[in-house]
């Protein structure tokens, strides 16, 4: 048996292993929306941001003690600020500025775009050029996912799509440099670090938002605001850099075309809204195109 043969199960393997680790986070990701619907009956937007980012950070915190994480070297701390910047603050502060107005089927939108920014932020970023069946399956999958959220909204755009758009171009440049740097260390470190990097500022946010914004405290709203603390932000960005890093951040990104179609069953299940007829047509086309980029190479 020569080493190439030897090597071949071992990478199906680790291929294997990263495509659940991502899909896995993309269902964390999912209910985020919903979650974050929730969390705004008993939070305002700032606070309920400010206080998911300290909960999450603590969570951070006790792993890195108790496993005796040294700190990270000095030139990872560049790309740590812009996970911090981008998913730990931007995306969560922006999409709950949007939630205020937009329901989580119309912010769904933004997830749709999300994998082709993040591919297009990791080609890029990392020099790697995706296949054209690859850009062909992104492009017809983020049509779909775009074509049916936006029908299930009714067509109509609201304020808080500049707040979508924003959040779509700076969770994508953080998911891009996590992917990096889960290269270089684990995954859960990454998101760890980026949510100590962001503790003092989620403090004094905290703080000052609590002050102004009043607090109406249920169990839907603690339910919502531990989810997206714990839940999406910590265990959700932890398997989902771990996989990426093995599979790449182009293929990884587009199992996320899936994510849009999961949360309006999860918005169904939670919030109480409609769920179209064209649900399963629009998810099974979504997961033709998302095996087309998990099979093309680049």
């Amino acid at each position: 048996m020569t080493a190439q043969d030897s090597a071949t199960p071992a990478t199906s393997i680790a291929v294997s292993s990263g495509t659940l680790l991502a899909a896995l986070g993309v269902v964390a990701f999912s209910l985020t929306f919903p979650s974050t619907a929730w969390g705004l009956e008993s939070f305002g937007p700032w606070s309920l941001t400010a206080v998911r980012s300290v909960l999450a950070a603590v969570v951070a915190a006790a792993f890195l003690l108790a496993l005796r994480v040294p700190v990270p070297e000095r030139r990872h701390w560049a790309g740590l600020a812009t996970v911090a910047a981008g998913v730990v603050v931007g995306f969560p502060l922006l999409t709950t500025l949007a939630l205020q107005t937009s329901t989580t089927s119309h912010a769904a939108v933004v997830v749709g775009l999300l994998p082709l920014t993040t591919a297009a932020f990791a080609a890029l970023r990392t020099g790697r050029r995706p296949s054209r069946a690859f850009w062909t399956a992104a492009l017809a999958g983020a049509a779909v996912v775009i074509a049916f959220t936006v029908q299930q909204s009714g067509g109509a755009l609201h304020t808080g799509d500049l707040y979508l758009f924003g959040a779509l171009v700076v969770c994508a440049a953080g998911y891009t440099e996590g992917g990096r740097l889960a290269q270089q260390m684990p995954g859960w470190q990454v998101i760890g670090w980026a949510l100590i990097l962001c503790l003092p500022l989620a403090l004094a946010g905290s703080a000052v938002a609590l002050a102004y914004e009043p607090v109406h405290l249920g169990a839907r709203g603690v339910i919502g605001l531990l989810w997206v603390a714990a839940g999406s932000t910590f265990f959700g960005l932890y398997v989902w850099y771990r996989g990426m890093a093995q599979i790449g951040i182009a293929k990884a990104s587009q199992l996320q075309l899936a994510q849009p179609l999961l949360t309006l069953v999860w918005s169904v299940l939670l919030l109480g809204e409609d769920l179209s007829p064209a649900a399963p047509l629009a998810a099974g086309a979504v997961l033709v195109c998302i095996a087309v980029t998990q099979r093309s190479r680049s």
